[in-house]
Parts: C-alpha cells; sequence; structure tokens
C-alpha cells in the first residue's frame, strides 16, 4: 500500500478587491483543516489567488498584469510554503504567471513537504477568446491574456508517487490524460475555475455542466488507471456564478468524495496509488495494447477533415 491522503481543497469566491494576503488567510485555514484530518497533500484550485480576471476586458492588455505572479513563492504566499512545510504536507495551488522574460502562463506547481517546488505545469488548452465579444453572456478572455503552456505534460516522482497536473479545460481533452498516463501517471491534481452558465448557451443548465465535468474527469481517470483530484473554486464572484464539483475520482473512475457546498471546504480520501496497478496490467496495458500505427491522425492534424462527397 502506498497511501496518500488528500485534501481537495475547493475555494468559494474570491472577490475583485479581496488582496492576496486575504486569500492566502483562507487557504492556510483549509490547510489547518486538512492536517487536523492527518492529510499529507492539498490540494487547491486554477488561479487560487485572484478572482477569475479573465471575465474582465482590458483594452490595453498590460492593465492585466496586476493579476499575474512575477514569481513564486513571494511575500504573499510564502505563509503557505512555511506552514506546508511544518505539517510536512505537500500542496498544488494554480495562479497567474507572469515570467522573467514578459510571457504570461495560467500555471499550477507542485510543492513537496520539504516546501520545495518539484513540478511547475502551464495549462496548454486555453478556451475563450482574444476580443470583446458582446454577444456573449459574459467575457472569458484566457486567450487574451494567457499563452498556450509551453512545457508539455511532465509527470514527476515525489511523495512516493508519480504525479501529474492540469489545469481546468484540459480536463475536457482525452490527449491530457493519456499523455500522463504514458508515463505511469498515478494521481493527476487539477484546478478549475468554471463558469455555471455557457456564456454562448444560456439554456445550457447547471446539471448539465456538471455532467460534462465529471463524465471528462471520470473517463480520464478511468482509461488510464489514475487518481484524479479535481478541485473548483465555487460561488459569485462580482457577481458571475463559478460552478461547484470538486471531486476526488479513483481509478476505476467511481467518484469517492464530492463537496456539498460552493465554499470553503475540504474532501478527505486516502488514496492507495497501488490501486493504480490492475488497470495499468490489464484493460489498459498499453504496451500490450495499444495501436499507434493507426493513431497519426491525432497529431497530423488540429481541425475536423471530412471525407469526400460521393
Amino acid at each position: 500500500m502506498r497511501e496518500i491522503k488528500v485534501a481537495a481543497a475547493q475555494l468559494g469566491p474570491i472577490q475583485k478587491a479581496e488582496s492576496r494576503e486575504e486569500v492566502v488567510s483562507r487557504m492556510l485555514a483549509l490547510m489547518e483543516e486538512a492536517k487536523t484530518a492527518g492529510c499529507n497533500l492539498i490540494v487547491y484550485p486554477e488561479l487560487a489567488l485572484t478572482t477569475f480576471f479573465p471575465r474582465w476586458y482590458h483594452e490595453n492588455r498590460a492593465e492585466a498584469d496586476e493579476w499575474f505572479e512575477a514569481e513564486m513563492p513571494n511575500a504573499a504566499t510564502q505563509p503557505l510554503f512555511d506552514k506546508a512545510k511544518e505539517y510536512g504536507m505537500g500542496l498544488s495551488f494554480g495562479y497567474a504567471e507572469l515570467t522573467e522574460d514578459g510571457h504570461h502562463f495560467n500555471t499550477s506547481i507542485l510543492v513537496d513537504p520539504q516546501g520545495k517546488i518539484v513540478g511547475k505545469y502551464r495549462k496548454i488548452h486555453l478556451p475563450g477568446h482574444v476580443e470583446y465579444e458582446p454577444e456573449r453572456t459574459h467575457q472569458h478572455l484566457e486567450k487574451r491574456y494567457f499563452e498556450p503552456g509551453d512545457l508539455g505534460f511532465p509527470v514527476w516522482r515525489t511523495m512516493g508517487g508519480i504525479f501529474g497536473m492540469a489545469i481546468c479545460n484540459d480536463r475536457r481533452w482525452p490527449e491530457t490524460y493519456r499523455e500522463m498516463g504514458l508515463q505511469g501517471v498515478e494521481m493527476i491534481v487539477l484546478g478549475f475555475n468554471t463558469p455555471s452558465v455557457n456564456n454562448l448557451r444560456g439554456a445550457e443548465a447547471l446539471n448539465q455542466r456538471l455532467f460534462h465535468h465529471k463524465l471528462s474527469v471520470q473517463a480520464g481517470a478511468y482509461q488510464n488507471s489514475t487518481w484524479v483530484i479535481a478541485v473548483a473554486k465555487a460561488g459569485s464572484e462580482d457577481g458571475n456564478h463559478l460552478m461547484a464539483g470538486t471531486v476526488i475520482v479513483n481509478p476505476d473512475g467511481e467518484i469517492v468524495a464530492e463537496t456539498k457546498t460552493e465554499g470553503d471546504e475540504i474532501i478527505v480520501h486516502a488514496c492507495d496509488l497501488d490501486d493504480t496497478v490492475f488497470g495499468k496490467e490489464t484493460v489498459f496495458d498499453f504496451k500490450r495494447h495499444r495501436r499507434i500505427e493507426h493513431y497519426g491522425r491525432i497529431t497530423a492534424q488540429t481541425g475536423v477533415i471530412l471525407p469526400p462527397e460521393d
């Protein structure tokens, strides 16, 4: 048995006026709950330090830089690293990253129980649009403020297992999980900030959006025989609602824990990384069963190419 007791630390809404220090205080309170529950890993959402700022349009793109972190850790986030090290707890959280050479990424990090950053992932599947579009119920300007990630889908050996990361919209793409599955991933941690309303399809109900979210995460877990820890930021941020749906999914694709609120809340589950072995050695034994000679189209093209008409 290789057990990791995980706390999926959902955050309620973060208002536009809320400071980094205020948010970190909330994150520390959840970490304390996780410590009391005996956890050795805590996972927070995408863009955990700020409101979901891509809903706000800045004509001058540089005005959005106030939401980005130029270093990590920094003065505001150092208490997270210090407390996690004190507790002997790994952690993962997302933030907006501004690199030294001026690049902007939607980023997550993985920190080991000694307080060292052992992994960094930059979101690859950016949703949304670049310019202001008045026909939308709300703006989703990730393509305006972020560049597609440039690190691929790496995994890391740490905490006695093989860990990977993904962010929000990445969870909807099977390639995300399979890239890490082909590296033997045993636990994927991912955060998301998902609006409760589709900004181009207002009739799409919240329960349908939650269904698609869970479907994607459960399929990715099952088809790659891996644990998936999917953590939301939820509730109404300055009048814009984000859905919850924080879940812990086992390697059989089953939800084993789920939040009940739209506020700050942890769910806890003892995840045995050895539970990934059976699926990896049977149905999803990639070495025996994959037929890559027939998969060329997956990397050779992006958009759909229709067959010729009769």
